[in-house]
């Protein structure tokens, strides 16, 4: 059985961060069958496509001049190259792909969902936290990795009184836990709340417009603040890439140095 369940118009604020079916194919194999195509699993798909697309048109094939493509691509290379270098140490470098793969995931999705009547792909639970807690497995196991048991010494502050080590270790370690819902958690509210407000605020506004012409010359103001406030969340998104990677990396220094 096929079916398509795409609606252009939102009825709700909320409507835009749902999950929902675009194709489903449901066929009694191997007992049941159900594959399905949603908007999540499209977004995530076009995300990858664009990374991959902006990167191919970007490569300047050693030319001395670069393009028109290659030029943002170079500074955003060093931009996170700089960041990598003074968190994480130019001895540990190797990370560096990985922290430029995972920026330009998150920005990319962070700039698509701001395209009117896209599916938001970062406010998703499901990728937010998915890879907020992919990560600080990663960085547990490379802690772990390096340092064996002497790795259980970061919850244990130098110094720390013999009768305080059980309530600082305590302490220590729901702080440390709590690094992989708080990446997520940071970046999910930040865009959810952005983007209702921005949902919120533009049906007001198409409302006033479509009241006559005295409401349409006086809505011209608060439209004026809406177009800000849209740059704005253009602003949020780049920043929100930018402190996640940030906060990756200085995690990755906490697992490597044991700060």
């Amino acid at each position: 059985m096929f079916y398509s369940s795409m609606n252009l118009v939102l009825s709700s604020p909320l409507e835009q961060f749902e999950v929902v079916n675009f194709i489903s194919i449901s066929a009694p194999i191997l007992g049941y069958l159900n594959i399905s195509l949603t908007n999540l699993g499209l977004y995530s798909i076009m995300v990858l496509f664009l990374v991959l697309s902006l990167h191919i048109l970007g490569n300047n094939e050693n030319k001395l001049v670069p393009s028109y493509w290659s030029l943002p691509l170079e500074s955003s290379y060093a931009s996170v190259h700089s960041m990598v270098k003074s968190q994480i140490g130019i001895a540990n470098e190797q990370y560096l792909p990985f922290i430029y793969s995972l920026f330009f995931f998150i920005l990319i999705s962070n700039l698509v969902s701001n395209v009117p009547y896209n599916y938001a792909l970062t406010t998703s639970l499901i990728v937010s936290l998915g890879l907020s807690i992919t990560i600080w497995i990663g960085v547990t196991i490379l802690g772990l990795y390096k340092h064996r048991v002497h790795f259980f010494s970061f919850f244990i502050p130098s110094g720390t009184p013999g009768v305080l080590v059980p309530l600082l270790v305590l302490i220590e370690f729901i702080s440390y836990v709590a690094r992989a819902f708080s990446l997520g958690v940071r970046l999910f509210a930040n865009l959810v709340a952005g983007h209702t407000l921005l949902k919120i605020l533009s049906g007001l506004l198409t409302k006033l417009f479509t009241s006559g012409v005295i409401f349409f010359i006086l809505t011209l103001i608060p439209f004026s603040i809406f177009v800000a406030l849209c740059g704005l969340e253009i602003a949020v998104s780049i920043i929100q890439s930018y402190v996640w990677c940030i906060l990756t990396c200085s995690y990755l220094k906490d697992a490597i140095d044991l700060h």
